[in-house]
């Protein structure tokens, strides 16, 4: 059965589904967007994506056409429509179709797409065994230009991050920002585990504040373990004896290499088996009913 998309109130099959080229998401990334999952027929904390996308949208000045509990209707209308239980959903507004210029005002309504589908982003194994990651010389965006924490559809300084990291045979990136902190992978927040300490880049820095981040930090406060929001170098990567990323594609993902520096033992550490076994039990019995 063909997947059906949510496009300015209609559910039409995938083949037929389509955007104006005058669209300014399409001409210039102007738009927002919201990468949300499904688990065992629920949507995994709808609310504070939702929330998250309508903060998005106000600091750039775009006018959301539904309120957050229309939208919430649509996102569990198209999951019902495509009989899926588990599924990563893609939740967009963009600026809308407009003219040739930059002119945000010419483009009078704004354009929203719903696609709920599968994904598979890592090999199971990488979970088991392990990933490795390089630094790449593309920095993050300065939070002067664009604030990373706006989940905007432009999405270039990622993508060009990630293309450096596949030519050279690495799945996923660290990247820095301009003054040489880590921040984040292309996709993925970072935290580190030194003696017994978990700690993050914090929000300041100019991170996308990760839904998956914010959940595995209650986790961990579950387990009895605090977090610090404390910058990070290089160096603090390298010596750590966790480390592992955190995104709602990825879920939790162990490092065990960094810039060909092995990370503690080379495997995955105990607190991050710990976290991602309670972080799988968590998406099983969290989130809004689609059913």
């Amino acid at each position: 059965m063909e997947r059906l998309i949510y496009i300015d109130g209609r559910h039409v099959p995938k083949s037929e589904a389509k955007v104006s080229v005058f669209d300014h998401g399409f001409l210039y990334g102007d738009g927002v967007f919201e990468g949300i999952r499904a688990y065992n027929s629920r949507v995994f904390h709808l609310d504070e994506h939702l929330e998250r996308l309508y903060q998005s949208a106000k600091a750039i000045m775009l006018e959301v056409p539904l309120e957050p509990k229309e939208m919430e209707a649509v996102v569990l209308e198209t999951l019902r429509l495509n009989n899926l239980k588990d599924a990563y959903i893609r939740l967009i507004v963009s600026r809308g179709a407009g003219d040739l210029g930059l002119d945000p005002r010419k483009c009078p309504k704004p354009c929203v797409v719903v696609i709920a589908d599968d994904i598979v982003l890592y090999d199971p194994q990488v979970y088991q065994k392990g990933m490795a990651v390089i630094t790449v010389p593309t920095r993050r965006v300065s939070v002067d230009s664009l604030n990373p924490r706006v989940k905007s559809l432009n999405y270039l300084n990622n993508i060009l991050a990630k293309i450096e990291g596949y030519l050279q045979g690495y799945p996923e990136v660290l990247m820095l920002n301009p003054e040489g902190y880590v921040l984040e992978g292309t996709g993925d927040n970072i935290f580190l585990v030194k003696r017994g300490r978990v700690i993050t880049p914090p929000a300041y820095q100019g991170i996308l504040e990760g839904i998956t981040r914010a959940v595995v930090i209650d986790l961990l406060k579950e387990m009895g373990v605090e977090v610090e929001f404390t910058p990070i170098t290089r160096h603090d990567v390298y010596v750590a004896d966790e480390v592992f990323l955190t995104g709602t594609a990825a879920e939790v993902v162990p490092v065990v290499n960094a810039d060909s520096r092995v990370i503690g033992e080379g495997v995955p550490g105990d607190l991050t088996r710990r976290l991602l076994e309670a972080f799988r039990d968590h998406t099983q019995v969290s989130g809004t009913p689609i059913y």
